[in-house]
């Protein structure tokens, strides 16, 4: 039995949902996406909820049981209220600045960072520092977060770098001098 598989998917008003064969497209007033659910698995929708069947307990089937579900939820969820991740910019002189499509990062490197953001993110930095990052597709932004992260990954020493909101950092002790 799949917990996520077999639970229905609420449909929140303001989000329409059109099905074309094997593939759901969500509207939204976030955004429109789609997804083609595979091949073995069936689906039903209602005035108010999706929910997904499958037709054997193969392994391979439940996989795609719960992918199915989980897929079309974070779509639903995307198009109606959207996704946001906060990245964390510490150390002297570290910071991000959006302009236009483009994210300009001074991370310490002796030239300025330029990362374009893809269609459908949105960008923009408080004043603590903080960058936020929306979107309605989730694999996307954790996608387009990652990368930022991955250009001055956080230090173990100082704690400098990228980090996300609330990611802890094990942090080492330096080198001690003599005694």
């Amino acid at each position: 039995m799949s917990r996520i598989g077999n639970a229905p998917i609420e449909i929140p008003k303001g989000v329409t949902i059109n099905t074309q064969g094997q593939t759901i497209s969500v509207k939204g007033p976030k955004g429109n996406l789609s997804f083609d659910v595979p091949e073995p698995i069936t689906f039903e929708v209602d005035k108010e909820s999706i929910s997904f069947k499958r037709p054997n307990d193969h392994r391979n089937v439940r996989a795609l049981h719960g992918l199915s579900r989980a897929m079309t939820n974070n779509m639903v969820v995307g198009c109606s209220t959207g996704f946001e991740k906060v990245l964390e910019i510490i150390g002297v002189g570290y910071r991000a600045a959006v302009k236009g499509k483009n994210i300009d990062l001074t991370l310490g490197f002796s030239h300025p960072v330029s990362y374009p953001l893809p269609d459908g993110v949105e960008a923009e930095v408080d004043k603590e520092g903080k960058l936020h990052l929306r979107s309605a597709d989730k694999a996307v932004l954790g996608r387009v977060a990652a990368d930022i992260r991955r250009y001055r990954p956080p230090e173990p020493y100082k704690g400098k770098g990228v980090r996300y909101q609330g990611e802890h950092i094990i942090r080492k002790e330096g080198k001690s001098g003599k005694k």
